[in-house]
């Protein structure tokens, strides 16, 4: 028999839920109460400096005040970085990462000296100026000295080998990845994981990052449809690569439109968009909430 189709809500506890957050929430709720599907809850919690428990307990709050019910345990992210770990030595075994001790500070400055040299440094989606590949080559017994000197370092993906190691998988086939649009048709789409560069694949402070714990999240959970917002469309090049190089199963991906201040700008909790708390303490109800993101009553 086969398996029902799964999607997921998997926000980060660094602050609290806001519109933003319920339309997404809801949009995957809906679809997977829509038929015979399941809808998860995950937490992302591998920022240690900016997740916290009381972060945690609004986001559960806010979604049974909602009506959202998960089909699932709750996972959180922290409680699996073996899982992390895994992946990531599986990517080492391929040779495809490598460590970078590079500080903010001396990555910004190897930019400027480019710049000054007339080398211009193209900027990833996010408008992050690329990596400039200072730890790239360095020696074995360089990288050896500083990692016995616990130097931190993040593991970096060698994108040129990557790609080719993921052509040579998909026995020369084009990087896609496939797009559902709200009607529910798909569609193929092509992938560029090289506009990310060598990205960050295990960051410093903590054994994975946003790119390899969602992929491998994904897979375990047995998510099937990713829904998420149109900000992240970027990132789905990203992560088709990583599931190409680790043999992760390939999930649809739904983008849905995100909802803007007045000023146009995406609602966000650094820009301090209000939160559902505080919408639910002035006596906005979930009715309400679903009338102010665009969705029916149910």
């Amino acid at each position: 028999m086969d398996e029902p189709d799964v999607t997921r809500f998997a926000p980060s506890p660094n602050g609290p839920l806001h519109l933003g957050h319920a339309l997404s929430a809801l949009v995957g709720f809906q679809w997977a109460r829509s038929g015979k599907r399941r809808f998860l809850v995950r937490i992302e919690d591998i920022d240690p400096q900016r997740s916290c428990a009381e972060h945690v307990a609004g986001i559960l709050e806010d979604l049974d005040w909602l009506g959202i019910v998960s089909d699932g345990p709750l996972r959180r992210q922290s409680e699996h970085l073996d899982d992390y770990r895994a992946a990531t030595r599986q990517l080492e075994k391929m040779g495809l990462v490598y460590p970078c001790f590079a500080t903010r500070g001396e990555i910004a400055a190897e930019i400027r000296r480019r710049a000054a040299n007339g080398v211009l440094t193209p900027a990833d989606p996010d408008g992050t100026p690329l990596y400039p590949g200072i730890c790239r080559d360095l020696p074995q017994e360089v990288v050896e000295r500083r990692k016995s000197a616990g130097e931190p370092f993040a593991l970096r993906i060698d994108m040129a080998r990557a790609l080719a190691m993921a052509s040579r998988l998909a026995n020369g086939l084009p990087l896609t990845f496939l797009a559902e649009d709200d009607a529910g048709n798909l569609v193929r789409r092509a992938a560029d994981p090289s506009r990310w560069g060598d990205a960050v694949i295990v960051r410093k402070d903590t054994p994975t990052s946003y790119h390899l714990a969602v992929v491998v999240d994904d897979a375990l959970q047995g998510v099937t449809r990713v829904t998420r917002g149109e900000d992240l469309l970027a990132a789905t090049d990203l992560h088709r690569l990583l599931q190409v190089l680790l043999g992760l199963p390939e999930p649809r991906y739904h983008h849905h439109a995100l909802l803007r201040g007045p000023d146009g700008r995406k609602l966000s909790k650094s820009e301090g968009a209000e939160s559902l708390g505080q919408l639910r303490a002035r006596g906005v109800t979930p009715a309400e909430i679903r009338q102010l993101i665009g969705l029916p009553a149910r």
